[in-house]
């Protein structure tokens, strides 16, 4: 690692740590006020926005990216009025509770549970311009002050957003706009060099490919760095023998609007007692989305991630399974554990289904693409953690952006 990219990114973790306090001691009015006056700038500033984004994917289109990363990239005018309706919303909702009772102890004590902001979290994440203001916005809503990185891809569309909606929208609320950091970097090691600051930077939020943020979580960890890591992806359906036609074909649709992302549908498991029966509607199905289908014998692990695939992304794994307990045992042990489906119209088999599968997200004749914190909960995430262990799990979003502390009291007088 180059000292000027380790300088610059301890710079900006410095810069945002001492920024901190000012969002930490805000009022609830004026964190509002910061994410309905970001919402007021985006529109205010679009051609400004939107030319900055084209530039970021000319050039990555001509450096050969595909099309469903391009996809992730681009901020069309609906998708930029849509983050503008995000912070507006986002802005309405509830602050969480800062202080808890939980209970009284020997002499009349109280015991409270406080929620603290973590200070200062860290996130890194790729080609997806729209995250910077999506965490950037769940950052400032938990009180929390951020180091983000992004890649070189969507580095410029980042930089405007920083510039014109962000940062004067911090400021003109009354709280020091250097809360939130850009790292100004292109090179990939910026973000190695954001998981090794324990004392100032203790908590990342990795967003990318499977290998690429295991690799950063593994980096973390040796220096003391706790991580939130959104690694791998993949949607899984069953299509149970008792499945119905129509709404599997409705499924299968709506679960290729968008291949580049991590909820759509990337394995299609189907009873072989009804597959013949089926696969007609599902072929039409994957065809109307001009998806191919990855048919035995097949080449790669069956939960292979296609979104992950440049060459290969318009693909679905298809494969027969001989009972829902096949399929369960294949989405558990096979696949990332993001999100499964079941297509059935028998309660049972769907509560068989629920029950069994492990994963963040699971769905009863409703598409995976809805494991999404914006599309479940109403505000945006910050990623969808995928961890086996206490703390937040599936999407991430500023309710959980907290540490707790505990305060034992006098009894009130």
């Amino acid at each position: 690692m180059t000292v000027e990219v380790a300088k610059a990114v301890e710079e900006c973790a410095r810069a945002a740590k001492a920024a901190a306090p000012s969002l930490a001691a805000a009022p609830d009015t004026a964190i509002d006020a910061a994410l309905t006056g970001m919402a007021e700038r985006l529109l205010a500033h679009r051609t400004e926005v939107l030319e900055a984004n084209t530039a970021d994917v000319t050039r990555s289109r001509t450096e050969g990216m595909s099309a469903g990363l391009l996809d992730r990239l681009t901020i069309t005018d609906d998708r930029l009025t849509g983050m503008a309706d995000q912070l507006r919303l986002l802005a309405g909702a509830p602050h969480p509770e800062r202080s808890i009772p939980v209970s009284t102890l020997d002499g009349g004590l109280r015991l409270v549970e406080r929620r603290r902001p973590v200070g200062v979290i860290g996130a890194n994440y790729e080609a997806r311009p729209n995250v910077t203001v999506d965490v950037a916005s769940q950052l400032v809503k938990s009180r929390n002050a951020g180091v983000l990185r992004t890649g070189s891809a969507a580095l410029g569309s980042a930089q405007r957003l920083l510039e014109v909606v962000i940062g004067p929208a911090l400021a003109d609320a009354g709280i020091d706009a250097d809360v939130i950091q850009l790292v100004p970097r292109v090179e990939r090691e910026a973000a190695a060099a954001l998981v090794r600051l324990p004392a100032l930077v203790p908590l990342v939020i990795l967003r990318g490919s499977g290998d690429s943020t295991r690799a950063l979580a593994t980096e973390a960890a040796t220096h003391g760095v706790r991580t939130l890591a959104h690694a791998d992806g993949g949607g899984v359906l069953y299509v149970d023998s008792a499945a119905d036609a129509d709404t599997v074909r409705s499924l299968v649709v709506a679960s290729l609007d968008r291949l580049g992302v991590c909820n759509r549908l990337n394995l299609l498991l189907i009873h072989a007692s009804v597959h013949d029966a089926l696969w007609p509607v599902v072929s039409e199905a994957l065809a109307e989305r001009r998806v191919r289908a990855s048919l035995p014998p097949h080449e790669h692990p069956i939960g292979y991630e296609w979104a992950l695939d440049s060459d290969q992304e318009a693909t679905v794994t298809v494969a027969k399974v001989d009972s829902l307990a096949e399929a369960v045992g294949i989405a558990n042990e096979h696949t990332s554990g993001l999100a499964a489906g079941i297509a059935t119209e028998d309660p049972d088999a769907a509560e068989a289904f629920l029950d069994g599968y492990q994963g963040t997200g699971v769905f009863w004749n409703a598409p995976t693409r809805l494991l999404d914190g914006f599309k479940l909960l109403g505000v945006p995430e910050t990623g969808i953690n995928l961890d086996k262990v206490p703390g937040p799990r599936g999407p991430v979003t500023y309710t959980d952006l907290y540490v707790r502390q505990y305060a034992v009291l006098p009894a009130r007088s």
